[in-house]
């Protein structure tokens, strides 16, 4: 009879003697979900990397997001950021979603994936020294990502890797039962690509005719991105155009700061007869989106500025090639060295400097301008049968001083 509590003693891969799994009352599925060190250890650290579970009831924002693979708290900051912040991480799908707590519903960030460079551990030291840190590395700039100890860090690493390259990778220190998850994984992401049908979304503004142009601080972002967008980056303005949440109008989103920040969010519809106007109590008609601007910048006396986010760009070139020993990725930086110079061309000489005619005294030269051999093939005999008048009067005032000068040097 199989006891109702089994206790299981496996040592743990790659980690030293003390560390052996020892599980109580854990079910093996259970056992093989969960990281290394969190068997047996205290609940909070069991949640920081739990099996996969759905919260929200159907229909709540959760249930939109796409198939959970993989959740638990990491501390994340972003390019810009100063400080970490310590969110609930969940890998849906191909995208990295933040949650406050793992109760939340609402997403406060979220990390698309399909702009992945590289993913390297960060061996810099952390105050917690059981943390693990990651470097995640897309297109526009580093997220650094702190899981809460070593066994965490592969887990995530071997989810994230299989989401990304849709292949369990085979550089990771994990268990079998952990590399079946990530096969799974791998099964579920592809089908999912495979028959998502694309969702029709709603009407975008700028499928509606639009009068005059867009203004720059216009950014095709949600309610919530907006937000975070005007809080990460406070220099760059605190006022954004983006489409409303209907889809058939557009909105403006400000950020100020008292004891904290404060968001507003304004309608804008287009009218029939043309041109804007700010749904407010008092309705301010525009005739364009530059003046839906330049109207709240008037209203506010310049405290809300738009929004200008300066785009980066890369100063050097950069691509991506695996490791064949272990099969790691790597961010290599193209050479710069300037392209060789084309040869210089040898300077262009005078077709009369290399002949020994070009020291010859000028009337010498004036010898071809003398009548040349009639001959049936020669072309400029047409140019010689008849000659005019001043010709022949020259060609007899040089040959006179040519008799004269051959007269005077015999």
């Amino acid at each position: 009879m199989t006891p109702k509590h089994s206790r299981i003693y496996q040592p743990a891969v790659g980690l030293l003697p003390q560390h052996y799994l020892i599980g109580e009352g854990v079910s093996l599925p259970e056992l093989l979900s969960a990281p290394l060190s969190s068997v047996g250890a205290q609940p909070a650290t069991l949640m920081a990397a739990a099996p996969v579970r759905q919260r929200s009831g159907p229909g709540g924002p959760r249930a939109q997001l796409p198939p959970c693979y993989y959740e638990g708290y990491l501390e994340t900051r972003g390019p810009k950021e100063k400080a970490s912040k310590r969110l609930w991480t969940c890998l849906c799908g191909n995208a990295l979603y933040f949650f406050n707590n793992a109760k939340d519903t609402h997403y406060v960030e979220k990390l698309d994936l399909s702009g992945f460079v590289s993913l390297k551990d960060d061996c810099s030291r952390d105050r917690n020294l059981e943390a693990a840190r990651l470097i995640l590395r897309m297109k526009d700039g580093e997220t650094k990502l702190t899981a809460p100890n070593l066994e965490s860090r592969e887990l995530w690493k071997g989810f994230l890797f299989s989401v990304i390259d849709l292949n369990v990778p085979s550089s990771l220190t994990l268990l079998p039962g952990q590399l079946q998850m990530l096969r799974e994984v791998v099964e579920k992401e592809r089908s999912r690509r495979r028959t998502r049908t694309p969702t029709r979304a709603p009407p975008s503004p700028l499928s509606v005719p639009l009068v005059g142009e867009i203004p720059p601080c216009f950014r095709p972002v949600s309610r919530t991105e907006a937000e975070v967008l005007l809080e990460r980056h406070p220099d760059c303005g605190n006022m954004l155009l983006r489409p409303g949440r209907d889809g058939c109008s557009l909105a403006v989103t400000t950020r100020q700061d008292l004891n904290g920040s404060v968001f507003r969010h304004y309608r804008v519809t287009q009218r029939d007869q043309g041109g804007y106007v700010i749904d407010v109590e008092n309705p301010i008609p525009c005739a364009t989106l530059h003046e839906v601007i330049d109207a709240l910048v008037e209203k506010t006396a310049g405290t809300l500025q738009p929004f200008l986010l300066e785009e980066p760009y890369e100063e050097n070139i950069t691509y991506v090639s695996a490791n064949d020993e272990n099969g790691e990725r790597i961010l290599h930086t193209a050479p710069s060295s300037p392209l060789p110079k084309a040869p210089a061309l040898p300077p262009k000489q005078d077709r009369w400097s290399s002949s020994p005619l070009s020291r010859s005294p000028a009337p010498d030269r004036r010898i071809l301008t003398s009548p040349v051999p009639a001959s049936p093939t020669n072309p400029m005999r047409r140019l010689i049968l008849s000659p005019s008048p001043l010709a022949q009067t020259l060609n007899e005032e040089l040959k006179l001083k040519l008799e004269k000068r051959r007269a005077s040097q015999e």
